[in-house]
């Protein structure tokens, strides 16, 4: 088959870099790693587009915004902009039914995602209304504790954290209501807590592997293998830092390389099996020397895995067949 197959990217922060632009909608945007235009070329299956919360004080110096709900709102309405006017090339999709309509008309479909939850500020009607807003995937936390638990780090006693009272309700709301529950990001200790609590599926949308690049951001075996378990996926970041070996990080490589990318994911699969591993760029968040940087050079990494003996229906699960099927079975 040829490698430029559909694929799902679980996760980009190109949303954060339009507002930051003051771009109208996010058709043509050369500076950025993902627009739609190359999105449409390469023939994306979907999309899962972050609303990224950067520290707030950051957030006033760079955009001009000091307001979390006035930032989810711009970064919303580029979104929107983009579909009104793009319609014939990107829809919305709230679910697997939507994104499979979507694909049949040949067009990209667009899932809208949240990275920190601390917008929700510990309130369920704030939950919902960030789902009737269109919200399908909540990364519980970043690198800062908020109303859902604690992050990853390398303070053990941080590390160890369970969510918070709050965050262990809203795993069993969030499968309720149909917003995927994403552990990127998340402490050690919240990860469990998520295992112990969700009913359904959960993923880690953008986390490589800790056996291979000792990261606190990167999934243990004992966390890969739970997370199969529970019918969840981990998508494969291309930042180098969450790929690379001993010999960069004593370096300071910052190139993401192919062959990395190869070995994550086939011990994802070593480890959890062919239906756990995905696809999670991290597009527009990352940087570095990037062998895959954009959406139209994803054939490379399908090319790869091909050479190294990945069957072509393992290739096709990888893609977007195993996150669509998340899809399907939580939203």
């Amino acid at each position: 088959m040829s490698k430029a197959i559909p694929y799902i990217d679980m996760h980009c922060d190109t949303l954060m870099h339009g507002v930051g632009k003051k771009a109208e909608d996010i058709f043509s945007m050369p500076d950025a790693m993902v627009d739609l235009e190359r999105l449409s070329k390469a023939g994306v299956y979907a999309q899962f587009f972050a609303v990224f919360f950067p520290p707030k004080e950051g957030m006033e110096k760079s955009l001009g915004i000091t307001d979390d709900d006035a930032y989810f709102s711009a970064a919303h309405t580029l979104l929107k902009n983009t579909i009104s006017r793009h319609g014939d090339l990107l829809a919305f999709a709230g679910n697997a039914v939507d994104a499979e309509k979507n694909h049949a008309q040949g067009k990209v479909s667009a899932f809208l995602t949240m990275e920190d939850g601390r917008a929700v500020q510990g309130s369920f009607d704030r939950l919902r209304y960030f789902y009737n807003q269109g919200v399908r995937l909540i990364s519980l936390t970043w690198n800062f504790e908020n109303c859902f638990g604690a992050p990853n780090s390398k303070d053990p006693a941080m590390m160890n954290k369970g969510l918070t009272a709050f965050g262990k309700e809203a795993v069993g709301a969030m499968n309720e209501m149909g917003i995927i529950v994403d552990v990127s990001h998340l402490s050690d200790g919240g990860f469990w807590d998520v295992v112990n609590l969700t009913r359904k599926p959960f993923v880690a949308s953008h986390s490589n592997c800790r056996a291979l690049t000792p990261h606190t951001r990167n999934l243990t075996d004992e966390m890969i293998r739970a997370l199969a378990e529970k019918g969840g996926v981990a998508g494969l970041n291309f930042a180098p830092e969450f790929l690379w070996t001993e010999a960069d990080a004593a370096a300071g490589s910052k190139i993401s390389r192919i062959e990395r990318m190869c070995a994550h994911l086939s011990h994802l699969i070593d480890v959890g099996g062919e239906d756990c591993a995905a696809i999670g760029t991290d597009f527009d968040g990352i940087s570095g020397e990037l062998e895959v940087g954009t959406p139209t050079e994803m054939g490379k990494l399908f090319e790869a895995l091909s050479r190294h003996g990945f069957s072509d229906r393992l290739i096709e699960k990888i893609a977007y067949q195993n996150t669509l099927r998340v899809i399907r079975e939580t939203m």
